[in-house]
């Protein structure tokens, strides 16, 4: 269910309660999606799209890898960053990205936290993280063999290990 956007002057309820969210800024593969949609529904963590789409929210695509999950997925569809980060502007951002220092099991998770992901083919844009301040986080692996992960696969390491850490 795809929630409309908040005017700038509310607080975003859709991270009250809720201990993490998943912001996917232009996501470009539908199937890369519809299992994040699925993670984030298994996990009540709320799911914001950001900007340009690769994709139509209505693509076959997005819904098959999303199963029957959809009715619990909370999904909002921001037309760009500012709009995000005004209706989030509680939340602290965590940008995921293999050119940050800090690894993702050493980097203390807050509830409220959201976990930010750049599109597949390129990553977050720099100006973008510089512009929107907020702490920079990687998931190690063999950069001499692999370029990167799967972005569902890297969304559900960097999630689960949030969840781990914020329930203990």
């Amino acid at each position: 269910m795809i929630v409309k956007e908040r005017p700038c002057g509310r607080r975003a309820s859709s991270v009250l309660g809720e201990a993490l969210g998943v912001l996917l800024y232009e996501p470009e593969i539908p199937q890369n999606t519809g299992n994040i949609a699925r993670t984030c529904a298994a996990t009540h963590t709320p799911l914001y799209l950001v900007g340009q789409l690769g994709f139509k929210i209505s693509d076959k695509y997005l819904k098959r890898a999303g199963l029957d999950y959809w009715p619990y997925v909370r999904m909002k569809h921001y037309p760009d960053f500012e709009a995000a980060r005004c209706d989030l502007r509680h939340s602290r951002l965590v940008y995921f990205s293999a050119h940050a220092v800090t690894l993702h099991y050493d980097f203390s998770f807050r509830p409220g936290d959201c976990l930010i992901f750049g599109p597949e083919s390129r990553g977050l844009p720099d100006e973008l993280v510089v512009s929107y301040p907020g702490d920079r986080v990687k998931i190690p692996i063999d950069r001499l063999r692999v370029r990167s992960l799967n972005l569902s696969t890297a969304v559900g390491i960097a999630l689960f290990e949030a969840l781990r850490q914020l329930s203990d």
